[in-house]
């Protein structure tokens, strides 16, 4: 019997038991972390974007911001002649495990939508190139595309799972573990996409300004 091959250990189980062990160290490495205030509140992100004019939402249910649980947010419509856009941005104060940023891909289908494809979009901004999620959605006939990425001082990802494991390395090196999830809706249409791209590409430096960044 070949005992080489009887004790591998597939390496979906070696993912799995790295992000445990990143979310046990993150839960034991923030219990005592200090929120970390933005230099410039998110009310302070243009109105006037990439062409889009916003105006702000109704505020968030209490039920809402209890599931959320967000430091602060921000909520908005942006609207050009042809399309609008909606964006939404949750900050966090200080992260712990099981009290981190809420996935879309976890509240949209909880919320009636159903993900019928999905993938990454590359968005430049500050003379750099970033990876954003890209999801299309659809509910009832209506269809939309989504992108959204999880923002933090000096980065930027599309991925939840890495996002766990850099919340542990952040709170053990660099004593923070603050973090905001931007998502933007647009109509699954000619052009929305590029439409929010390039709202995003504009929105990216704005967020890094709110985090001093």
């Amino acid at each position: 019997m070949n005992t080489r091959s009887r004790s591998r250990i597939p390496w979906h189980v070696i993912g799995t038991l790295l992000l445990l062990t990143a979310t046990l160290a993150a839960s034991k490495l923030t219990s005592n972390r200090r929120a970390e205030r933005l230099v410039q509140p998110l009310d302070d992100i243009a109105r006037e974007i990439a062409g889009f004019t916003g105006t702000d939402n109704p505020d968030l249910s209490a039920g809402v911001l209890g599931q959320l649980k967000p430091s602060s947010y921000l909520s908005r419509t942006y609207r050009k002649p042809d399309l609008q856009a909606d964006l939404f941005i949750a900050y966090y104060a200080q992260q712990r495990a099981g009290e981190s940023m809420h996935s879309p891909k976890h509240c949209l289908p909880g919320a009636g939508w159903e993900i019928w494809n999905y993938g990454n979009l590359d968005v430049s901004a500050n003379g750099k190139t970033y990876t954003v999620n890209d999801y299309a959605i659809s509910n009832s006939g209506h269809r939309m595309r989504v992108l959204y990425w999880y923002q933090s001082k000096g980065r930027i990802i599309a991925s939840e799972y890495t996002g766990k494991i850099l919340l542990a390395r952040d709170a053990l090196f660099q004593n923070s573990t603050a973090a905001s999830i931007v998502r933007i809706i647009v109509p699954d249409q000619p052009g929305a996409l590029e439409s929010a791209r390039a709202l995003a590409s504009e929105l990216i430096p704005q967020v890094r300004r709110s985090f001093g960044d």
